[in-house]
């Protein structure tokens, strides 16, 4: 393939700006923000989750502590009626009375117990609501962190993005001086090594790779017509001739 030097030169820059487009690409893929989103993302799931079950255990709680009371109130209603036909003297039965009067005392202590269930279910109850308090804070905290990092990933993105767009431009104004079977070359070597098509000669060394050329590659490359596109042996990239090239 034959090229005119000056085209081919235009290629480091090309390459340059390409490169540069990579580097903001990947920045853009990589900004620290991304993986705090994420982590927060994950915090908030687990938080909501852990949310739900304690509000899940308060409204089991509360069913609970509903059927502890009726449970208290069907055994005190029992027991006050029991004290009021003791009370109103219709039992006269000595063996009636003893009956009753067990009764009363089992009734009293089964209330007791009743009253112990419940309280027991309220401090329960009031543990588990203070940990909904506390997990909502910290729900609350992080979705503003959230809200904060999504904010800086914005104003990064854009930033890269303008700057993306101002060196897309330049790179678009370059390739025009680029002839189009050179241009084409270009763009599938750098998608077969890792986005550097084309790279200087300096020093006797292809820049690509870094590695120093042979004796026999140099000269075969001194040889080589101006217009001729040359490749280094090693790594099959596209070398520029400049007058750093030491030929």
């Amino acid at each position: 393939m034959k090229a005119a030097p000056q085209a081919q030169l235009r290629l480091i820059d090309l390459q340059e700006l390409d490169s540069s487009l990579d580097r903001l690409a990947h920045r853009r893929r990589t900004l620290a923000e991304l993986a705090e989103i994420d982590r927060l993302g994950g915090s908030l799931t687990e938080l909501r989750d852990a949310i739900v079950g304690a509000e899940t255990e308060v409204g089991d709680l509360d069913r609970e502590q509903r059927k502890a009371e009726q449970d208290v109130d069907q055994v005190r209603a029992r027991a006050e009626r029991d004290q009021q036909r003791l009370d109103s003297g219709q039992v006269t039965s000595a063996k009636d009375l003893s009956g009753l009067q067990a009764e009363i005392e089992s009734l009293t202590r089964r209330q007791s117990d009743l009253e112990e269930v419940v309280l027991e279910i309220m401090e329960r109850r009031e543990e588990l609501e203070g940990r909904v308090g506390s997990l909502r804070a910290d729900q609350a905290a992080a979705q503003r962190d959230l809200a904060a990092l999504t904010e800086r990933r914005d104003t990064a993105q854009r930033e890269i993005d303008d700057e993306a767009g101002t060196t897309g431009s330049a790179r678009a104004a370059v390739a025009k001086d680029v002839p189009d079977d050179l241009l084409g070359l270009y763009e599938k070597l750098r998608d077969q090594f890792g986005g550097v098509g084309a790279a200087k000669l300096y020093r006797g060394a292809c820049q690509g790779c870094h590695l120093a050329l042979n004796t026999v590659d140099l000269n075969r490359i001194r040889a080589a017509a101006q217009d001729e596109v040359v490749r280094c042996e090693e790594c099959r990239r596209i070398l520029v001739r400049t007058p750093e090239s030491g030929l």
